[in-house]
């Protein structure tokens, strides 16, 4: 028993070795493709995916654009808009309280008329923000505001062409003064009424910070990106969902008064361009297309909108920000999904299951990974994840099924090679050690000899053609019937009392010596289940008698006497075979007591075989039965 469970957990860890070692290797090269950002644009993919995903929010009600569109431009045969109707806007919407304005249109040089109008509404005003541009080619701002009342307006593209996080701040390259973005002025701003400033983190220096919110800076590994430029400090854009997500008026919207003033008290407000023709616009697949741009495409002014609303919201109303793990538990979250994969793979034994597995654990990750994200704005790997646990969890399915394949190939050999065995062992070579022992004890001149050994050599030339016709009808693997000698067959189909009295029967019938001294047979074969016995067990059982049987016509020297029965005793099955022949001369295990053991593991049961007092010898094999919920190999 402890053996049987030794060699089935060497097997299972031989096997694992297998499988572990083909597992890690797939980890390690998915591994190896992040890290080389062959897999970046597959993360970028369903990060967006996952941002388009989420629930529709409300619109924030605390910023407001001034878009200047195609009609505004049309009504006024003019581009860039003129100075002078840029200050009559803001004046009509500085009547109505804002807490700040942005304006995201350059106004470095003057656009005549109104360019001293303007200057004049801009310096009079101490809540506007103008733009300036620092990377890579400067744009300045009207020189004659304060830095305090200018932002930058830069944005970094990733590879792909789409829009994913905002600078914040950064250096100027080229009078080296350190820069702030219009979004981080109009925060600024907003929040200095709630009584909250813009501070440095407290554990990071670098890091911006507005009360107790610090703003995740982005990194060169943050998410799925790899060796990204981080220069100054940037932030992943958490665009707000759905497709109003801000109010927007145009230009003679503000000069009919065709809006609700509360729209702007106490607001902020931008004033920037929403018209095609401009193409002031990037583009990002992580919110879906309004109506007034193509799909994909988001104006400038809208991105400063929501890189604004963002902060503010994370601030005033807990809205996640987006952040990530370092790279660390990112490989380990990675690396756990690889070895969930190979677990599914060894677990689930059949292709479907292992599909359903893999399919319920891939929607798991998905479901797991996008909650984090929608919920908590916990950005996580999913791509390399999905990739090790499927590639594991399907790919050494296929290896672990073949190489089981290939076991119950050879153990469908061995068996093979283990009855063909039997079936010559209990036939000719029985007959052949008939006559070897017939030429080692018989002191007979050649010429009496001579015709008892062709007589022995003529019945061992027809078993061994009876064994291979056998043979050649059908495989011994897929075979229910049983080949005894003298062409003899018994079919394993009947019930196995009738089948062990055919055993006894043709095995008595046999020519050996010790049969001729016979005079008592005593035979009783009780009922056994034939549910609780396969077809293998059968011929084991068999195979048990014709030996025990074999064994007592050739070494029971003065046999008079044999007893064969099988009984029940306390849910044991006990199959018997009792002689008063001389009893055991040799104790060496030979071939014979192999295959008894063999057929004794076979049954889950045991073997005995011992020597009578005062002759005689007795081989017993006992199995479990119905008692103890015996239901066969």
């Amino acid at each position: 028993m402890h053996r049987g469970i030794w060699k089935r957990v060497k097997d299972e860890v031989a096997l694992w070795r297998v499988g572990v070692f083909t597992g890690i290797v797939v980890i390690g090269l998915i591994m190896v493709a992040r890290m080389t950002g062959s897999l970046q644009e597959l993360e970028w993919l369903v990060f967006d995916s996952f941002l388009r995903w989420r629930p529709t929010e409300t619109i924030d009600e605390r910023i407001l654009i001034v878009g200047i569109n195609e009609g505004d431009i049309r009504s006024l045969e003019a581009y860039p808009v003129p100075d002078g109707e840029i200050a009559n806007i803001l004046r009509k919407l500085q009547k109505y309280q804002p807490r700040v304005i942005g304006i995201d249109t350059y106004r470095n040089i003057p656009v005549y008329p109104g360019y001293e109008e303007l200057k004049a509404t801009l310096q009079r005003s101490k809540n506007l923000i103008a733009i300036e541009k620092v990377l890579p080619d400067a744009v300045d701002p009207p020189r004659y505001l304060p830095p305090k009342q200018v932002g930058f307006t830069d944005q970094i593209i990733d590879t792909d062409g789409k829009l994913r996080r905002s600078l914040l701040g950064t250096p100027s390259p080229t009078t080296k003064e350190y820069k702030f973005s219009l979004t981080i002025r109009l925060a600024e701003a907003y929040l200095a009424h709630q009584g909250i400033t813009l501070q440095s983190g407290k554990q990071d220096k670098n890091v911006m910070r507005f009360g107790k919110t610090e703003l995740p800076r982005f990194s060169p590994d943050s998410g799925g990106y790899v060796k990204a430029d981080a220069g100054g400090v940037q932030l992943l854009l958490n665009f707000r969902s759905g497709k109003q997500r801000f109010r927007t008026i145009s230009l003679r919207d503000v000069k009919t008064g065709r809006f609700n003033p509360s729209w702007v008290r106490d607001r902020i407000v931008i004033l920037g361009v929403i018209a095609p023709s401009v193409k002031d616009f990037n583009t990002t697949s992580a919110i879906p297309s309004s109506n007034r741009t193509a799909p994909g495409q988001v104006y400038g002014v809208e991105i400063q909108a929501h890189a604004c609303s963002q902060i503010i919201s994370a601030v005033l109303n807990n809205r996640p920000l987006i952040t990530t793990w370092s790279d660390k538990w990112e490989y380990v979250w990675i690396i756990g999904w690889g070895i969930l994969g190979m677990c599914c793979a060894r677990i689930t034994k059949f292709p479907l299951t292992n599909l359903f597995a893999v399919s319920i654990s891939s929607a798991s990750l998905i479901g797991c990974s996008y909650l984090l994200l929608s919920t908590w704005g916990l950005w996580i790997p999913v791509t390399p994840a999905m990739l090790t646990l499927t590639l594991n969890g399907v790919g050494l399915t296929a290896l672990f099924l073949y190489d089981q394949s290939l076991r119950s190939s050879i153990n469908a050999r061995q068996t093979i090679i283990e009855h063909t065995f039997e079936t010559i062992h209990n036939g000719p070579l029985q007959t052949l050690a008939k006559a070897l022992k017939q030429v080692r004890e018989r002191d007979l001149p050649p010429q009496e000899l001579l015709p008892q050994i062709e007589s022995e050599l003529e019945k061992l030339n027809h078993d061994l053609r009876g064994i291979y016709d056998f043979l050649q009808r059908q495989p011994l693997s897929e075979d229910s019937s049983l080949y005894i000698s003298n062409g003899i067959e018994l079919n394993l189909q009947n019930p196995i009392q009738e089948i062990l009295y055919q055993v006894y029967k043709y095995t008595l019938e046999r020519d050996f010596p010790c049969f001729k001294t016979l005079k008592v047979k005593i035979r009783a074969f009780e009922h056994i289940e034939e549910k609780y016995l396969n077809i293998e067990q059968k011929r084991a059982l068999c195979r048990f008698l014709e030996e025990a049987l074999c064994n007592i016509g050739k070494h029971a020297v003065g046999v008079t006497r044999i007893q064969v029965t099988c009984t029940t005793v306390d849910g044991w099955f006990n199959l018997t075979v009792i002689d008063d022949g001389l009893g055991i001369k040799s104790f060496r295990e030979g071939r014979g007591t192999q295959q008894f053991k063999h057929i004794a593991k076979q049954l889950k049961g045991k073997f005995r075989r011992s020597a009578l007092s005062p002759k005689g010898t007795i081989c017993e094999l006992t199995w479990p039965g119905v008692k103890f919920g015996f239901t066969g190999m």
